[in-house]
């Protein structure tokens, strides 16, 4: 037993159980629903979860990066019904690795990889991708030749987690504009509408840093440019002194 863990069962046992007892069928229905998700939804309002997670760290204290992953593989992988994984235990193995996200380092991102490949939606994807991946990116500068893979690879929701990844570089004053140019270079003839989504949603952001980057971005592609992409990356430019794409 590691130290933070108790006789009342496994720190994942007991977050599962307190999940399981803030379970509302009525906003589980709506949230399925809204998600389009195939799997078994409690029904967990996100900031009960996250306080849930966060009492569940405080409880287990300092962990290392393998022993994190393990948890939250473990949280990922338990079940209600064999046939159908819960949303809600995926959820909060997101949030405990968002918590965590500090001890993990470039080598780790194997594992988030493979989470990442089994989200097949947003609201796991982009926590995950911003505020893990995110996180971890900005202290392990060998991240990049991760996210530099995936911002290729054929599997869209692994393209927009490398994309979405960059944000907390961005927000922080710190971005690496060369990485975000060759991302925005790769993404520009998407057809997807969650990465045109997510390519004007980074680039909205890197232009309360450096608009003008966005806005000769914008111009040098012009129609090339999807509307909706378009639209996301000048929503924060309306001002009168910035250069017309």
């Amino acid at each position: 037993m590691k130290e933070g863990d108790t006789a009342s069962g496994s720190p994942v046992d007991d977050l599962r159980a307190a999940l399981r007892a803030l379970a509302d069928p009525v906003r589980a229905d709506k949230q399925r629903a809204y998600l389009h998700s195939e799997l078994n939804h409690l029904g967990v309002r996100i900031p009960d979860l996250r306080r849930r997670v966060t009492e569940t760290r405080r409880r287990m204290g300092a962990r290392a990066g393998p022993d994190v992953l393990a948890l939250a593989q473990d949280l990922w992988s338990a079940e209600e019904d064999p046939t159908k994984p819960v949303y809600d235990y995926r959820r909060a193995a997101v949030e405990m690795l968002v918590q965590y996200a500090g001890v993990l380092d470039a080598a780790d991102l194997k594992d988030v990889e493979s989470l990442l490949r089994q989200c097949h939606t947003w609201a796991l994807v982009d926590p995950l991708a911003v505020h893990c991946v995110g996180i971890v990116a900005r202290h392990d500068p060998a991240a990049g030749a991760v996210l530099d893979r995936w911002i290729t690879d054929p599997d869209f929701w692994l393209r927009r987690s490398a994309l979405l990844a960059l944000l907390p570089a961005i927000r922080a004053g710190r971005p690496d504009t060369a990485q975000l140019m060759r991302y925005a270079d790769a993404l520009v003839g998407e057809r997807e509408f969650f990465l045109r989504k997510a390519l004007g949603w980074v680039l909205r952001e890197m232009s309360t840093r450096d608009p003008q980057l966005v806005v000769d971005w914008l111009g040098r592609y012009g129609s090339r440019v999807a509307p909706l992409t378009r639209k996301e990356a000048l929503r924060r430019l309306t001002g009168g002194g910035t250069a017309r794409a």
